[in-house]
């Protein structure tokens, strides 16, 4: 009979522990799940920011920004070369 108390106890143990476990990954994996809408929120600023700094600056930007404000200027510049292109191909 006391072998069988013992494994009870020893079972229980472990139950706890797993469940103790499951309890610490799960918080865990929810500590991480807020750490990633903090970045996604932090990024999502940081592109608003830029933005914004580009439309109010971009055509005099501090020397600091101004290889980046040139870079999306080309890019437009492009954009709107392209989409000629299209337009041209498709007869309008």
């Amino acid at each position: 009979m006391e072998f069988f108390e013992r494994l009870g106890d020893t079972i229980s143990s472990k139950g706890k522990e797993v469940a103790g476990k499951a309890k610490e990954t799960a918080e865990i994996m929810n500590l991480k799940s807020q750490i990633s809408t903090c970045e996604e929120v932090i990024k999502k600023n940081y592109l608003e920011i830029g933005r914004l700094y580009f439309e109010h600056h971009g055509d005099d930007p501090e020397e600091l920004f101004a290889k980046q404000c040139n870079a999306v200027k080309n890019a437009r510049n492009g954009v709107a070369e392209l989409q000629d292109k299209i337009d041209r191909l498709k007869g309008l």
